[in-house]
């Protein structure tokens, strides 16, 4: 009796698997677009250096590069994960991390990503990537990701994408978006992306963030795409606004013959204009470069003429006039003149370094502080040498040199540097502590501990600490990411 019982159950439960399959609505995932599918991964600074013959071997096809972010921050592999990936035959494709909270602020943002590409020859749909809304209404999300997505168009000529995960897809993005442009959708654990509702197709599919794949130390994104990626034209990326300078060329105003350089693999500006006695402002403003740190191998520069430069009465200071530009700050201007912050705000008796305003006219001191000793500094994630040497009042080029680094733009987490220093810079960094943040900088099993405070939210936090929000909301397995409260103590 209990066998056949145990038979009729067994039989009940197949029966119920069968039916409940077939009441499954046929739309609950979206499907791939036509055409062939490519093998992808999307990478970032986070990946360090790739091999990209093993990635190819390994059989990638299409690479998306993080190329910005935000309005001012410029990805520092973008330039050496471009010529890479092109050299080895792979198809490349740009994204940009929005930030913007306005209109405006995205139009700045679709500027600033234009202006780093520029130059570079694209094989796929430029991508935005804008996926920390803060406070932003979903009619204001869809105001900005339209002037951003119409704005780098108006620039490039390029098609776009949106890369959105499935829940932003569904409850955020508007209907009206999802019909001007195709979707890259994120959503992983899943043989298929599940319907949002208004994308019916996909072009994209990125279907994990811990893919492993050879050539690339630690986890990646992998992807999925179509052929609806591509893009039809994949001439370089010219935004018009490096021409007119024509008259600079070849004589500088005092009848000296400009020189003509073309960029060689691993050349950067900072050090051309070291070897021609001229600045990085100079040349960028020569040859019409909205980016100083986005030069390409091939590029045929005009380098001024040198000219004597002044003298104060003691007749081996000088300094050079600067006119405050959007976007600068007081570390890129110093980086610049081979200079450091602190001389800088000495000479114009600046109170805030943090704070110069377009248009401001600055003394820029020829000459760098003298060295009378150097301390030790242990790298972190997320630091760059720029960031180091702004903390330091020092120059990159000082680090560069005392501890004879090949690439500025390579340093790893756990290196130990020697930072030159005078005692001036060492009295100013040890008085620049505020108090509050030691109070804040617990550390627990070596993550820094942040309280917070009135007005925080996650977005800004993550922004702050250099991290992602996911990070923040896994590390202190946070259950609503818009909810934290003011005392509240997270593990960054």
């Amino acid at each position: 009796m209990k066998k056949v019982i145990l038979k009729f159950n067994s039989l009940f439960i197949l029966l119920l698997v069968i039916f409940t399959t077939l009441m499954i609505p046929k739309s609950e995932a979206i499907e791939q677009a036509s055409g062939r599918a490519y093998q992808g991964i999307d990478v970032s600074n986070y990946q360090g250096n790739i091999d990209y013959a093993k990635v190819k071997e390994a059989g990638i096809e299409i690479v998306y590069i993080k190329a910005t972010e935000g309005q001012t921050i410029t990805d520092a592999y973008l330039n050496q994960n471009y010529q890479k990936a092109k050299t080895n035959g792979l198809l490349v494709g740009f994204y940009h991390f929005v930030r913007a909270r306005t209109n405006a602020q995205a139009v700045l943002e679709a500027e600033h990503f234009v202006n780093a590409i520029s130059g570079m020859a694209p094989d796929c749909r430029l991508a935005m990537d804008f996926e920390i809304f803060g406070n932003l209404t979903t009619n204001q999300v869809n105001d900005i990701s339209f002037t951003f997505l119409r704005k780098v168009q108006e620039l490039t000529g390029k098609n776009m994408v949106v890369y959105s995960n499935t829940n932003s897809a569904r409850t955020v993005f508007s209907q009206e978006l999802a019909n001007s442009y195709p979707l890259w959708v994120a959503e992983y654990g899943v043989s298929r992306p599940q319907n949002n509702g208004k994308w019916n197709t996909w072009i994209g599919y990125q279907y994990t963030d811990r893919g492993v794949i050879n050539g690339i130390n630690g986890y990646v994104d992998r992807d999925i795409f179509t052929e609806q990626i591509l893009l039809s034209d994949n001439t370089p990326i010219d935004t018009g606004e490096n021409n007119g300078n024509s008259g600079n060329i070849g004589e500088n105003g005092n009848g000296l013959e400009n020189i003509r350089y073309t960029v060689k693999r691993g050349d950067t500006l900072s050090e051309i204009a070291n070897e021609y006695g001229v600045t990085v402002s100079e040349i960028a403003g020569i040859n019409g470069i909205n980016n100083p740190n986005l030069i390409y191998i091939g590029q045929v520069l005009t380098i001024p003429a040198q000219k004597t430069s002044n003298t104060n009465n003691s007749g081996n200071i000088g300094s050079r006039r600067y006119v405050v530009k959007r976007g600068d700050t007081l570390s890129e201007i110093a980086l610049n003149y081979g200079t450091t912050v602190n001389a800088i705000v000495t000479a114009n008796n600046i109170k805030n370094p943090n704070l110069i305003y377009v248009g401001q006219v600055l003394q820029i001191p020829t000459t760098s502080l003298g060295v009378s000793s150097s301390v030790s500094y242990t790298v972190k994630r997320g630091d760059t040498l720029s960031k180091i040497a702004l903390n330091y009042g020092t120059t990159v080029n000082a680090i560069v040199t005392t501890n004879g680094i090949k690439n500025p733009n390579l340093i790893y987490a756990g290196e130990i540097l020697r930072i030159p220093v005078n005692s001036s810079t060492r009295m100013i960094q040890t008085l620049s502590i505020d108090t509050s943040e030691v109070n804040q900088m617990e550390h627990d099993c070596g993550h820094c501990i942040y309280t917070v405070e009135n007005g925080d939210t996650l977005s800004q936090i993550a922004l702050q600490h250099n991290v992602s929000v996911d990070e923040i909301v896994e590390l202190n397995q946070l259950k609503n990411r818009n909810l934290i409260y003011v005392g509240q103590k997270l593990r960054i």
